[in-house]
């Protein structure tokens, strides 16, 4: 199974300002390729600090690294820098991300978004990218992403602003994907135990885990102080849906048969 790990970057995370829901978002996609996040962590814009991070996480050996945030034009978005740090390679002019820059900001003050399109300073430094660096088109804002070849890992910069990320994820990273992670597979079934005591089907459920290979197994549980409500998640992950959906099957039948033993049904 392909391994990942994401970085959220911004000194507005770590301050409750923002709340991170691009980690979210792009772990339910990268589950769906069949690939499993290993480890996630908030960061502040601090490039020594985030190097260090990215040179841990290098030494892992993981297939794919993303983080978000951190590339545009104000003084705290220093990731390209972090990169950089971490890698060795030093930032330098981008034919491409200048192109892609230069370009959004004609479209941007051809629609009256901004008032100019020339390119200052500030705009110019999104243009500078690792050495060998990929720039992926961004058509929602102008900061370019990022892709980034060390070794067996690639490591992936994307905006922090929400539909800048998910355009970049879903439109001109999505090659790349293909061939980082392949196209995977994934299912997921829920179904509400009739139980409103989680401790009463956890042995079961771990059971049942240990049982089935590429299968999450996960009670969620609301409070007693609401409806007491146990809700029980099969989720898996394999090479193509196809297989995904087999895996399930098979758990599902072990689960529902097992927790019928322990005088619990599941209602689909």
């Amino acid at each position: 199974m392909k391994r990942v790990e994401v970085f959220s970057i911004g000194d507005e995370l770590l301050r409750g300002i923002v709340q991170d829901t691009n980690s979210h978002w792009l772990i339910q996609r990268i589950t769906a390729r069949g690939a499993r996040v290993e480890r996630g962590a908030l960061l502040p814009d601090d490039p020594p600090l985030v190097a260090g991070a990215l040179r841990s996480a290098l030494s892992r050996k993981p297939d794919l690294i993303l983080t978000h945030g951190g590339l545009g034009p104000t003084d705290d978005d220093r990731t390209r820098e972090a990169v950089s740090l971490a890698t060795g390679l030093v930032c330098e002019p981008h034919a491409a991300a200048e192109e892609i820059v230069r370009r959004r900001y004609a479209e941007l003050a051809a629609d009256g978004t901004v008032t100019g399109a020339d390119l200052n300073e500030a705009r110019i430094r999104m243009s500078l990218l690792p050495r060998g660096a990929i720039a992926l088109d961004n058509h929602v804002g102008a900061a370019p992403g990022v892709l980034v070849r060390v070794g067996s890992t690639v490591i992936v910069c994307l905006p922090g602003v929400p539909p800048e990320l998910f355009w970049i994820f879903d439109n001109s990273l999505a090659p790349f994907l293909d061939e980082i992670l392949g196209p995977g597979g994934f299912s997921e079934w829920t179904a509400a135990a009739s139980t409103k005591d989680e401790s009463h089907i956890a042995d079961t459920l771990r059971a049942v885990q240990s049982r089935h290979l590429g299968v999450y197994v996960k009670s969620r549980a609301k409070s007693f102080a609401e409806d007491g409500t146990v809700r029980v998640t099969i989720t898996a992950t394999a090479a193509s849906n196809e297989e995904a959906e087999w895996l399930l099957s098979e758990a599902r039948k072990d689960l529902k048969s097992s927790l019928r033993t322990a005088g619990v049904d599941l209602e689909e």
